[in-house]
């Protein structure tokens, strides 16, 4: 009986990486969908604006900190300045980039040469998102008045990024998929 639960277990490799990929799709799908809306282009000012590979899409990142409205705020001055920060319009390029990423991953078999580059760039672009917590002080909590801040305590954006180390390995996974699947069909075509 243990032995048996144990092969079953064993021979869950095929979905775990069907699950890996549907996640990446789902995730990618949704997150980029949401590029489109005000509050979720808002909510990544503080990580493109302190990146120093991403700030450069804003006209005026170091002045972030004084337009920035909370999740469910509309502030209109603060809306006016990210228009005028190139906030929708970085968060528009990227929310479609992250669909068609999506969609190449999700079609790997009918294109997977595209969807092997799709995951490479999932890969790289969640290397980016990592170094959020290097170059995003509101990754961290901040010195209030807890004793607690700072590094380890990482704060609800920081949380956040943290989990793309899944997103990172989910990449590798098919990113490899992908490429195998790409080369047994050339070999195939060949004979």
């Amino acid at each position: 009986m243990k032995n048996s639960f144990i092969i079953f277990i064993a021979g869950l490799e095929q979905v775990g990486k069907n699950a890996v990929r549907f996640g990446i799709v789902i995730v990618f799908l949704w997150i980029g969908g949401l590029k489109f809306f005000t509050y979720e282009a808002d909510g990544i000012v503080p990580f493109v604006a302190n990146s120093p590979f991403m700030s450069f899409f804003y006209h005026h990142p170091d002045d972030y900190k004084l337009h920035m409205n909370k999740e469910g705020e509309l502030i209109p001055s603060n809306h006016q300045w990210n228009i005028d920060n190139n906030t929708y319009g970085f968060a528009y390029a990227l929310g479609a980039m992250l669909v068609v990423l999506a969609i190449l991953i999700a079609l790997y078999k009918v294109v997977p040469l595209a969807s092997m580059v799709a995951s490479i760039l999932i890969f790289i672009m969640t290397l980016g998102t990592l170094s959020f917590l290097v170059t995003t002080p509101e990754s961290w909590v901040p010195h209030l008045t807890d004793s607690d801040w700072g590094f380890p305590f990482l704060s609800g954006r920081g949380r956040l990024v943290i989990k793309d180390i899944v997103i990172l390995g989910g990449a590798i996974i098919t990113m490899s998929e992908t490429a195998n699947l790409y080369l047994t069909r050339k070999v195939r075509s060949l004979k």
